[in-house]
């Protein structure tokens, strides 16, 4: 059993080594734990101890996922996500709390937060949030590759679909080879 999550592990890391994240915690010995946790994982971990820093650094990092406190003074955790949310509607949020307060939990719900993880926080938790983070980011790639759609000048257009019906492909695949074919003349004539 133990090597079958080690397996899983390697495969989750990586995914996540792909990703970079931001932990928004106010209490500074668990922000560095958190944050020494993730970096273990990600390819870039931000750290902030507010939730305005943390909105400051979400503007300036752009970072996939971030992982905020619920019960933070000034801008929460609650007020934080709704700001993400208004910019990126697809963000991933994780909130983290050691509060059982069922009104927060039900407006961040509201909100749409990804995920919610109850401190204190064992490694079984993060593995299982990982791996939650890690479908939805393969959900979202199957997504963005079944959408994949480029505009091309009618006169293009006509040659792309006669060859694509000549040699029964897709229109797509007549337009990455003939992209393939670009980049490669590119790089060679450099």
């Amino acid at each position: 059993m133990a090597n079958k999550k080690n397996v899983d592990l390697v495969k989750l890391s990586e995914e996540t080594k792909k990703l970079t994240a931001l932990v928004v915690e106010d209490e500074k010995d668990a922000n560095r734990l958190l944050s020494a946790t993730f970096s273990n994982f990600f390819n870039e971990v931000h750290s902030a101890y507010s939730g305005e820093e943390g909105f400051d650094l979400f503007l300036k990092y752009k970072p996939e996922v971030v992982f905020i406190d619920i019960i933070m003074s000034g801008l929460d955790g609650i007020s934080l996500s709704r700001r993400i949310r208004e910019i990126n509607k697809n963000q991933i949020i994780v909130i983290i709390s050691a509060s059982n307060d069922i009104s927060k939990i039900s407006e961040t719900i509201e909100i749409g937060v990804n995920s919610f993880i109850q401190k204190p926080i064992d490694t079984n938790k993060i593995i299982e949030l990982l791996s939650i983070i890690g479908e939805l980011i393969k959900r979202r790639k199957r997504i963005e590759t079944k959408t994949f759609s480029i505009s091309l000048p009618l006169d293009i257009y006509e040659v792309v679909n006669d060859n694509a019906r000549a040699e029964s492909v897709s229109k797509n695949a007549i337009v990455i080879r003939a992209l393939r074919n670009f980049y490669d003349e590119q790089l060679t004539n450099e």
